[in-house]
Parts: C-alpha cells; structure tokens; sequence
C-alpha cells in the first residue's frame, strides 16, 4: 500500500518464505515489495527497491557477514532483520556489531514478527527476548559490563525506569508513549537520557542492561 512500511522478504526456504510474506501483507500498514532466495537477492533488492526492512535467512549468510556490510554501507536507512533457526552466539555477535537492528528465531509468532518490523521500519532495534542477554553481553561496552559485574546502577528517574523497563519489553516508542500518556518526543527525550546514564549506545544494549541488572523486574511498570 503506497505510504506503508516496505519489506523485502529473503529465505531459501518457499514454505516459510510464503508464510511470512502471507502474514506481513496482511497487515493494513505493511507492503512486501520483494522477494528473494539468496544474499544476492538481498543486494538487489536494497538497490532496486530501498525498503524500510528486509528479512534476511540467516541460513543465507554462510556464516559472511560481507553482503549485510555491502548494504547497509550503501543504504544504512535499512533495517536489517536477521531470522535464524537456531541461535548462534557468534552470528548475533557479529550481526549486532556490523549494524543489523533486528534478530529473531525462526520459532517466532506472527505476532512478534510483525511488531518487529513495526519497530524496525521506525529506526529502532528489536532483539528476541528468548535469545536471552547472555547472546548480547558480548556486544555490549565496556562500561556495561563493568556496571554489571559491579553491580551498580545509574541514578534513573522514577519516570525513566518505567519507560526502560517497557523498552525492555521490545516496544516501540509509540507504544511507550501510549502506555505512559506521553508524546512520543517526550519519550525520545528520555530515552536520550537513559542511554547516557547508562553508558550504552542503543536501545538493544540498554534492554540487556536491564536484563542483567533487573532480571526479576524490579523496575516500575
């Protein structure tokens, strides 16, 4: 649909292929304009079609991280969906760390995928919670890690624990805002605030920062 979120699709695989291009295309506010079986798809795909997201089999890669660079280095307003069916340490690891914002197991729902473009398509990241914080503690810096072993925390507001908390959750600003009855400019203010006090660079490494510190959900909701 014209002004929707644009998303390539990219498996080897046409049952699962299909099944997401049915799920995604069901959505009033989503568009897959693209379709591909291979990296080199992917690559044209980014070129011909300049979507918001592509979904991209990580059974495609052959463990080189050289294809998502080459796009992402041409066309970095991308979002780049990772889905795997198994979950490989050191593939997240370089995924995260070669600029891809999304990653998901092939065992996910609809649901979540289609949520996960939602986020994506806005700029943000989305990191499966099943893949679990230990996949991520890798990729976060030194100051986090060094927080987490410490056991310290920043001094957050009543208010930014709340809105972390839900981050941590893999909702979108938008939804952040819904909850909170705040605009969503008010939450990218805050949010601004947090990755600061907390010494990380995004969104994903700020969810694993609470995913060390809280991981009964001490914050408030």
């Amino acid at each position: 649909m014209a002004g929707g979120i644009r998303v390539g699709v990219v498996d080897r695989h046409p049952l699962y292929r299909d099944g997401v291009v049915l799920a995604l295309n069901a959505q009033l506010d989503i568009d897959v304009v693209a379709q591909g079986i291979s990296v080199w798809d992917a690559l044209e795909i980014a070129q011909e079609k300049q979507p918001d997201v592509i979904i991209l089999d990580a059974g495609t890669l052959d463990r080189s991280m050289g294809a998502v660079e080459s796009i992402l280095q041409q066309h970095p307003n991308i979002g780049i969906l990772i889905v795997a069916e198994t979950t490989d340490e050191e593939q997240v690891y370089a995924s995260l760390k070669r600029g891809v914002r999304g990653y998901l197991l092939k065992g996910t729902s609809a649901g979540e995928l289609v949520q996960t473009v939602r986020v994506m398509s806005q700029g943000q990241s989305y990191i499966a919670p099943n893949l679990g914080a230990k996949l991520l503690m890798r990729s976060a810096p030194a100051a986090a890690r060094d927080a987490t072993s410490e056991g310290r925390l920043p001094h957050l507001t009543p208010r930014e624990q709340q809105i972390l908390s839900i981050l941590a959750q893999g909702r979108s600003n938008k939804e952040i805002g819904n909850k909170l009855e705040l605009s969503e400019k008010t939450i990218k203010h805050h949010l601004t605030n947090i990755l600061q006090k907390l010494r990380v660079r995004n969104r994903v490494e700020a969810a694993l920062f609470v995913s060390n510190h809280m991981p009964n959900g001490l914050l408030a909701s």
